[in-house]
């Protein structure tokens, strides 16, 4: 990933300046800020022209009836679209409910769901997450619908992960539904400013990045006083429709040059995951108008006060990017058409 040149900015303290330095020159190690440390691989890799759509409809037909009772519903059953930040789809681990070959499936599905460069890291997130479950003891997966049918997704589960695979049965809707991903890297649940080894961390850095290119004015308008939202599961990702009255600066008031960057921010955010996915998220961007999205950046969220903000949002009527950082990552997503 080439880091984006930061844009001048006016009248700014020797302070800001060096901070400024400092978010430009980690830009270039994101490649290896996200990647990390390479873990084993917990599975073979898939072959080649297959995707997690293709996997999860085998996976549907190797299932037995006891496992369809436990782990099939119907594709417009409401916990299709639930989304939260730790939980288990089903109440069973893929661990307790599938079979040794069912579970390589579902590792599959998971990498497969994102970019071959950052997969590695994915799966490493999930199993330093699961609290020493491994991969297979930490998630859990539920399947809505009949491959086949033009209404079928699989939702995957766990630790700082809701993960979807729709093969676009949900039309004008990103990943097919609200996801949510995080980390927390070591073993307290407060992380340094820092944030040491998350392999998410490098989204904030971008995001400041983008704050650092606003004027003195912008700034003022995107930072937003008091807390930010309450996290409260699928209702964390509701979306308003309204184009007004949004947290933070109107990016509309964004110069061209600010909107390139922003929209470079945007497609480092979809890094991780396959390009589809990104691909399609960035069209319903387009669709909806950058100029109706508004960015937020919340100040009683300071690790360290070091001035690197680390909670922050971007909203719209039919989006939200919730980034928050405090105390480990949390992130919560939700793009749509309007329509959806």
């Amino acid at each position: 990933m080439t880091p984006i040149p930061i844009l001048p900015e006016v009248s700014r303290s020797a302070t800001v300046i060096d901070r400024r330095r400092f978010l430009a020159s980690t830009a270039a190690a994101i490649p290896l800020a996200l990647l990390g440390q390479a873990a084993p691989s917990l599975s073979a890799a898939p072959a080649s022209g297959v995707t997690s759509e293709t996997l999860a409809a085998q996976l549907h037909g190797s299932l037995d009836e006891a496992q369809r009772r436990l782990l099939c519903r119907e594709f417009d059953d409401p916990l299709r679209q639930k989304v939260d930040n730790n939980w288990m789809i089903t109440g069973r681990s893929i661990k307790d409910a599938l079979r040794p070959d069912q579970q390589d499936l579902v590792r599959q599905i998971f990498r497969k769901l994102h970019h071959p460069d950052h997969a590695e890291a994915m799966m490493r997130q999930m199993v330093e997450d699961s609290e020493g479950k491994g991969f297979e003891g930490g998630t859990s997966v539920a399947l809505f619908g009949r491959p086949g049918s033009g209404a079928f997704e699989l939702v995957l589960t766990g630790r700082h992960c809701t993960r979807r695979c729709d093969g676009d049965s949900v039309a004008g809707t990103a990943f097919g539904g609200p996801i949510f991903y995080g980390h927390q890297s070591g073993p307290n649940d407060e992380e340094p400013a820092d944030h040491p080894g998350n392999v998410f961390w490098y989204q904030a850095r971008r995001a400041n990045e983008l704050f650092q290119a606003l004027d003195g004015r912008q700034r003022q308008a995107a930072l937003v006083e008091g807390r930010s939202r309450p996290e409260r599961a699928t209702e964390t990702v509701r979306l308003s429709g309204r184009r007004e009255g949004l947290a933070g600066l109107p990016c509309s008031e964004l110069s061209a040059d600010q909107k390139g960057l922003m929209r470079q921010v945007l497609r480092d955010l979809l890094a991780p995951f396959r390009q589809v996915d990104a691909d399609e998220s960035m069209r319903l961007v387009d669709a909806q108008g950058l100029g109706n999205l508004n960015l937020a950046y919340f100040k009683a969220h300071d690790l360290g006060k070091d001035g690197v903000w680390d909670v922050w949002q971007i909203e719209g009527p039919h989006m939200l990017w919730y980034f928050r950082g405090d105390p480990h990552v949390h992130c919560w997503v939700h793009l749509r058409d309007g329509k959806a």
